[in-house]
């Protein structure tokens, strides 16, 4: 059976993901308004795969006898500014979630929870992919011209 701060902290986090997957679909759409189709196309995938986390994350607490949780979703920002901005904003978002994934691995090992340390593993390696991920896009996007954006653009739009 599943403790119930390690419960609220995993439904915590699915709602978190939920929350993460609309702020990449609003900047998506943002996106594709603005004429960057690949970068739209891009985010989309991340709105996509923090979907695909919440769930995973819902299943994880059903497999341990908990009960999942869908709360309120708070609304996201709207407008981005240049694609700059918007990766830069990315960046600082996985930034953000990496601590709340390190925050449930602290609870988890204070808990003794060792399940869920297993679990959350996959999560802590994966925030590190993602932060690279970003920021190398961030750092391409301030050093590209208007060219450059759209070779970045172009390059993006070929995620799987």
């Amino acid at each position: 059976m599943i403790n119930e701060k390690v419960q609220q902290a995993l439904n915590d986090q699915i709602l978190a993901e939920m929350w993460s997957a609309n702020l990449y679909l609003s900047m998506s759409f943002y996106m594709a308004v603005e004429g960057y189709d690949g970068l739209s196309h891009w985010l989309k995938k991340q709105s996509q795969e923090e979907m695909e986390h919440a769930y995973d994350m819902a299943d994880y607490v059903l497999k341990r006898g908990g009960v999942p949780k869908v709360e309120k979703i708070d609304v996201v920002p709207q407008g981005w500014g240049s694609p700059e901005e918007v990766f830069k904003h990315v960046y600082e978002h996985e930034c953000h979630v990496s601590k709340l994934i390190n925050n449930i691995m602290d609870l988890a090992v204070e808990q003794r929870d060792n399940a869920t340390q297993d679990f959350m593993w996959k999560y802590v390696r994966e925030q590190v992919e993602e932060e690279a991920t970003a920021l190398n896009i961030y750092e391409k996007a301030k050093k590209a011209s208007e060219a450059g954006l759209l070779f970045l653009d172009s390059k993006l739009g070929q995620r799987k």
